[in-house]
Parts: structure tokens; sequence; C-alpha cells
């Protein structure tokens, strides 16, 4: 059966607008909601093919459930249906992040507003634990990936190793141990795969990462040319573009490197907005990874030279969107026709075993980070070992606590983990406790 021939573009059209407005959840509930309408309902695809289709985005940076819709799309109309499916599965959630950000700022100085937003950076410590503990019980399923994740969390933790340092750390690790002790990283062979091939592979590949290397680099370019490289919308496309590349193990996985470097490196925003954004994030559909667009909002709107501010923000924003997400379509119309030869090489296979494990890692720094600026008003850094090591980590001042902050987030942890309450509604009970707890303390 030939899925183009009876699939539509007005169809793939119509149903990723449906699923570009309801995608909430996160990455598991996105890809079940496509799994149900795009295999179980439509019969588009089959299960075979999905299933391989996703071992492939998690091979890749990026959001996995957008590459995911890209690859839906590129298998029923190639390149056009691509777009279109992968633009939709974005875009509905980038405008509402977009009008977010924008009531954010307008929102800094209305005092039930602030408590709305108070409410919901408590309840997100609650969210990463979720998350580590989801990740954690799938990805570490072997002592030495558990190994891995202690080690990363010390590198980042203890001597603040760059993220991208990490990564290609922990990928080369991962490649070595696939070729000497592969039942270490619990790696199973792929044979059948790996006798398949894709011919004229390197040419496609070499015009796709062409053409849409230009495409990911064109704003770039405006910008240098127009305004050069110190000014914040360069720094913002540089930065996140960056980011793109690096993007394994899901959105959790760089949001301590991203948040430490907007907060502590770039000076974008506060520790306590970086939360705040994550929170609204999780209210939006689509990825998770949009908390870059109000991470970039920000930047922009605070040094606007030579913009007004809101035309600044939302340049920022747009921009950020783009260096995020052009490089997943590079990724999905490069190698989604080689899916069967990428599946066969182990060497690869054990890269990305390596990362998922020290993700794990990661996200736990992320959760230590947060949680110590969310509930303390003073968090400085705390020497631990001889000067020449750099060693040092984050402590919070106890006598800095803050109460009502610990109250909420304890009620979150409390109605997430054992409760089961959705995300959406534990949002809406966290936004209500803090409107109460601000007003009460006025």
């Amino acid at each position: 059966m030939n899925s183009e021939s009876i699939v539509s573009k007005k169809d793939l059209t119509r149903l990723f607008g449906k699923i570009g407005l309801i995608s909430f959840g996160g990455p598991a509930g996105q890809i079940a909601l496509m799994h149900e309408e795009v295999v179980d309902k439509h019969r588009w695809v089959s299960d075979e093919e999905y299933l391989q289709a996703l071992n492939l985005c998690h091979l890749l940076p990026g959001p996995e459930a957008q590459q995911l819709a890209a690859w839906i799309g590129w298998r029923l109309h190639g390149v056009l249906g691509g777009l279109i499916a992968g633009l939709l599965f974005v875009l509905p959630g980038a405008a509402v992040m977009l009008g977010l950000s924008a009531l954010y700022v307008l929102a800094m100085d209305v005092g039930w507003l602030q408590g709305v937003f108070f409410g919901i950076k408590a309840a997100v410590l609650a969210i990463v634990a979720q998350a580590l503990i989801r990740i954690a019980g799938k990805a570490l399923n072997s002592p030495l990936k558990k190994g891995l994740a202690v080690i990363a969390f010390v590198a980042l933790f203890v001597f603040h190793i760059p993220f991208p340092v990490l990564i290609l750390a922990a990928a080369i690790a991962g490649a070595v141990l696939a070729r000497s002790a592969p039942e270490r990283l619990a790696l199973k062979s792929n044979r059948e795969a790996a006798s398949k091939s894709s011919e004229g592979w390197v040419g496609h590949v070499l015009r796709t990462v062409l053409i849409w290397g230009a495409i990911w680099a064109a704003p770039m370019l405006l910008i240098y040319a127009t305004l050069g490289d110190s000014h914040v919308l360069w720094k913002i496309g540089a930065f996140f573009s960056q980011l793109a590349i690096v993007t394994f193990g899901g959105a959790y996985a760089v949001l301590a490197y991203m948040a430490q470097e907007a907060v502590t490196g770039f000076g974008w925003l506060s520790a306590g907005e970086m939360a705040d954004g994550l929170g609204l994030a999780e209210t939006t559909p689509g990825p998770l990874i949009l908390v870059t667009q109000f991470v970039g909002f920000l930047a922009g709107f605070r040094a606007p030279d030579p913009f007004d501010a809101w035309t600044a923000g939302i340049l920022a924003a747009g921009l950020t969107t783009w260096v995020t997400f052009a490089p997943c379509f590079l990724w999905i119309f490069a190698l989604a026709p080689m899916m069967d030869r990428i599946r066969s090489i182990m060497w690869l296979q054990g890269s990305l075993a390596a990362i998922t494990a020290a993700v794990v890692g990661v996200i736990a720094n992320l959760s230590l980070w947060f949680a110590m600026h969310v509930l303390f008003g003073n968090v400085r850094e705390l020497d631990i070992g001889p000067q020449w090591s750099g060693a040092w980590i984050w402590w919070p001042d106890p006598a800095s606590i803050d109460w009502r902050a610990l109250a909420i987030a304890a009620g979150a942890f409390l109605l997430l983990f054992r409760f089961r309450l959705g995300i959406i509604k534990l949002l809406g009970v966290a936004a209500a406790a803090g409107v109460v707890s601000v007003t009460l303390s006025a």
C-alpha cells in the first residue's frame, strides 16, 4: 500500500494542526498521541515503521517528538510533508509561548500574577524530579550506566565541566565500549538492519546538509552583517545553535547547562525566572524545549538597542525558535532515508547509550540547582577542594529558606507522586497556592 497515494496534503495538514494544538504532556504523551492517530486510527504508517523512526529520532539531537512528526510528514509527502507536519507540531506552542513571555514581562509589577509565577516555580521542582525518576528507570539498566550517571553528576555539580564536553566524552566512551564490551551497555546487535544498504546516501546527505545548513545560518549571517557579533541577537543565535547540536536525551538534559549559562554566564535572566519559564513551557502544547524561546525573549527585551524592547524581544524569540528547530529538519531530511543503516552501526548505538546514561546525571544536577535557587534566597559558591582542582559547589544559606515555596513544592510532590495529578492541573493548583501565599504575605 502506498500511503502517499491515499493521504492527501490536506488530510496531513488537518491532522497535525489538531495535534499541534493538543500535544500537551511532554514527549511521552506526544509520541503516544501521534501513534494513536497515525498508526492505530488512520493507519498511514505501520507500527514497525513508526517504532523504527522513533529509534532514529532517539539517536539524533533535538526534541524527538517534533522530529518524529517531521518524519511522518516526510514518509507521506516528502520534504513538503515533513515541513507541514513538523511546523504544525511546533508553531501553536511557539505562539502560545510568545504570548506567555509577553504576559510575564507585563506581570512583573502585578501582585497576583507574581503569585501565579511563584507557585508555578515551586511546582516545577516536583515536575523535574518526576522526569529524573522516569528517565533513570529506563536508561540505567546496567551497573556501568549507573556509574556513568554518577560521574556526569559529579563532573557538572563539582567540577563544572561544560555540557558539550561532557556529551562528547560520553559519546567517545560509549563508542569504545560498544566495540570492547557491548554487554556492559546492554547493547544488542542488529544484523538484519546491517545487511541493508542505502544507495547514493553520501550525495543525498551532502545536498541536504548544504541546503538546510544555509537555511539554519541565514538569519545569523544577516545579524552579523547588520548588527555585528557583539549584539545580543548574535549571542542568542550562536548559543542556541550550539545547544541544538548537543540536545541529546530531551529538553531536561540541556536545561541545566542552558539555565546556568543564561543566568550566570550571559546574565539574561535570574534562576527564579528560568524556573518560571520552565513552568510556562509545561503549560503549552508542543516540545518542552520551547522554553528556549522564553529565554531568548527576555534576553532581547532587556538589551533591545537599536530596537524598542518589544521588537527586540519578538525578534530574539523568533531567532531562538529558528535556530532550535531548523536543525531538526536537517537531521530528519538527511538521515531518514538511511534509517536501517544507521540502526546497524554499533558504535553509534554505544555512544547514544552512554549519552543517555550521562543525561540522568545532568538532570540530577538540574534538579538540585533549581531546588536551591527556588527554595533559598541566598545561594553561594563553596570551595570544597584545593584551589588547583577548581572544585566548588552551590551551597544555600539555611537562614534564607522561603517557607512558602517549600510548602508549595512539598504539596506539589504529594499531588504528583501520591495522587498522580496531571501536569496542567498540578500547575493550576500551585498557581492558586502562590496567589494565596503572596497575598497573605503582602
